[in-house]
């Protein structure tokens, strides 16, 4: 089993679950935004998507029969601002992933997608159907991905599974792995990280979106239901499924100011917040509808509350902040 990107917030929680679940996962991943502390549970190869030569070497030596795609830039507002990066990385890198399968007949891949392929909704919740019109150059690249799978689909008997997902939130209940990025976009680990003391405030970008407060909604999901789900579409594809698109998401929305008072709940922190102009790129409100993939894939989230993710997330920033203090 090949892991592109495992060695990432979400892709280390996948080689986590696969390896409970009796497979042989094996990180390829540049470390660009990976960690080798998070590769515990199966080799790691060191290189780039764009190294058709190191990827070569990768199938010829491990021998995958399917693989789990993961890497990516996923900034939605910095890709705004550098679309050339995301492009580059994200639909070139997968296209030399594709072709280097091809020539190595591994013909089934599981696809970390996102819900930033369907743009402003025009309907809530999101279901599988609804059009896909992305507003900024990350759920570009990521569309454009899916289309190549489902080109590649046809032309070549790619079987692959696209899991858009909405929110990951949270870290490994049992302590192991969790998210750090450097620098840190997402706004569960920020809030977390002012909650330490180690930030002076949480910046909120727009407060007159229409939403109940005026901020952002979004649907989030535990890390570890994620790495569940990626396990469900990976035994469907070795059943012989066809090509499909899932997302993955709890049904259930909260703005930016409901995380923060959570998250206040959770550390005791006063976590004092200052609100800026709104980022390129944010839709004003994100919920899925995930009824496909409890149906055909038998998925069903552990840890659906934003207490049970905020507590995770905050016991893996407790430990691993001790673990800098310590030198550990």
């Amino acid at each position: 089993m090949l892991v592109t990107g495992g060695a990432g917030y979400i892709g280390s929680h996948v080689c986590k679950a696969l390896a409970a679940a009796g497979y042989a996962p094996v990180c390829y991943d540049d470390l660009s935004q990976g960690h080798r502390w998070a590769v515990r549970w199966g080799p790691l190869i060191e290189a780039s998507l764009a190294d058709s030569a190191r990827l070569d070497e990768a199938f010829a030596r491990y021998k995958p029969r399917v693989v789990m795609h993961f890497a990516a830039h996923v900034a939605a507002a910095e890709s705004v601002c550098e679309p050339a990066r995301y492009y580059r990385n994200n639909v070139a890198g997968t296209l030399n992933l594709l072709e280097t399968m091809q020539r190595h007949q591994v013909h089934q891949i599981v696809f970390s997608s996102t819900a930033a392929v369907y743009g402003v909704p025009r309907e809530i919740p999101i279901t599988e159907e609804h059009p896909l019109d992305p507003i900024n150059t990350y759920g570009s690249t990521k569309l454009a991905c899916e289309r190549m799978l489902r080109d590649f689909g046809a032309a070549y008997g790619l079987r692959s599974i696209c899991l858009r997902y909405f929110n990951a939130a949270g870290a490994d209940p049992d302590g192991e792995i969790g998210e750090e990025h450097s620098p840190e976009t997402h706004l569960i680990p920020i809030v977390l990280e002012v909650a330490a003391g180690q930030r002076p405030f949480v910046s909120v970008f727009g407060d007159t979106y229409p939403t109940r407060d005026g901020t952002c909604v979004r649907d989030y999901i535990h890390v570890s239901d994620l790495a569940q789900a990626h396990l469900l579409g990976l035994r469907r594809l070795e059943a012989g499924s066809a090509n499909r698109a899932f997302n993955l998401g709890n049904g259930e929305g909260f703005t930016v100011l409901e995380v923060i008072e959570a998250a206040r709940r959770v550390t005791g922190a006063a976590i004092p917040v200052r609100i800026e102009g709104p980022r390129p790129g944010d839709p004003p409100s994100l919920l899925a509808d995930s009824g496909l993939a409890r149906k055909e894939l038998g998925w069903r989230p552990e840890h659906p509350t934003l207490e049970s993710q905020l507590r995770h997330a905050w016991n893996w920033h407790s430990r691993a902040n001790l673990r800098v203090v310590s030198g550990g």
